[in-house]
């Protein structure tokens, strides 16, 4: 008998491996060993470092983290990087759940269509949807200004030369990219709650508003969790659309530089010809850093609220 047990915990332990032995295989290839490479390079001294090392200073010393919090332009780039990706995040989630809890009450046969107009955006590619976006806020030819704004009787707007500007227009990007998705996401979430629930609130003659307080709303608020994390990381290694967009530049002022502009600008010649590789690295460190505990934070609140409820 402990013979065949000792089998059977064998055959298990075989067939645990042969399901999530591609997936680790994967994760370690693809996301160990390059963050640990990174770790590494980022405690590389780089040449400026050298150049202002002195004599009695030690290899290792972490001078490239104490050099980015130094570097105003990096501090710039997280300012605008939090505010591109909160405003992202907040706008696709709210507008994501008020089009779902739409598109639920309209009649059946039309709901995939609607469903597959919004997801269009979300399996183009990024360098596409750039490139239209770009035609849409580009100068007074512009789409938006010449079917929008000057007809309206307004001046011409110049969108990617006016700091004000520059920054709302990423945003719209994002937003519209992944609203599409995040509605699907919340439509199928909303779709698991129990009919009896909006039976028993429409025979207590509920609000719409106490409907969504206390039947939408907490039937997808994990989904919603799980949307504002993933728009989060998304947003945080955001480059293909601020650099079709802006030529990797950041745009006047650095009015739209994003914290992943900025490390290739540090990192490559074709960004700004530093090519400071232990720079960047350490860059990318400190935000992944900082990315996680922040997530793991916005985590634990909600667990924490979920026990109190």
């Amino acid at each position: 008998m402990p013979g065949f047990q000792s089998k059977r915990c064998s055959e298990s332990l075989t067939s645990l491996l042969l399901l999530i032995g591609p997936f680790l295989a994967c994760w370690v290839f693809f996301w160990l060993m390059p963050l640990i490479g990174g770790v590494e390079l980022a405690m590389e001294d780089s040449a400026q470092t050298v150049l202002n090392q002195s004599d009695d200073s030690r290899p290792g010393d972490l001078q490239n983290f104490k050099r980015i919090l130094e570097d105003r332009k990096f501090i710039r780039s997280l300012e605008n990087t939090s505010i591109f990706v909160g405003s992202s995040v907040f706008i696709t989630l709210s507008l994501g759940f008020f089009l779902a809890s739409v598109i639920r009450s309209l009649n059946t046969s039309i709901r995939p269509i609607f469903l597959f107009l919004l997801i269009v955006p979300s399996l183009a590619l990024p360098g596409t949807l750039a490139t239209l976006f770009y035609l849409f806020f580009h100068g007074k030819s512009g789409a938006l200004n010449q079917f929008l704004i000057i007809p309206l009787g307004f001046e011409p707007i110049n969108w990617m030369m006016d700091t004000d500007w520059i920054l709302p227009c990423l945003i719209a990007q994002a937003v519209w990219r992944w609203t599409g998705l995040i509605t699907l996401l919340i439509y199928c979430g909303l779709r698991t709650i129990p009919k009896w629930q909006f039976d028993v609130a429409r025979i207590e003659g509920a609000s719409p508003w106490t409907v969504i307080r206390t039947i939408l709303y907490p039937g997808v608020r994990h989904l919603l969790l799980f949307g504002g994390i993933f728009l989060g990381v998304d947003g945080v290694a955001s480059f293909s659309g601020a650099y079709n967009l802006l030529g990797g530049s950041g745009g006047v002022l650095d009015a739209g530089l994003l914290f992943v502009t900025y490390a290739y600008q540090v990192a490559f010649p074709g960004g700004g010809g530093r090519f400071d590789l232990p720079l960047a690295s350490a860059m990318c460190v400190t935000v992944a850093m900082l990315t996680t505990f922040f997530g793991l934070f916005i985590l634990k609140i909600c667990k924490k609220r979920d026990a109190i409820l």
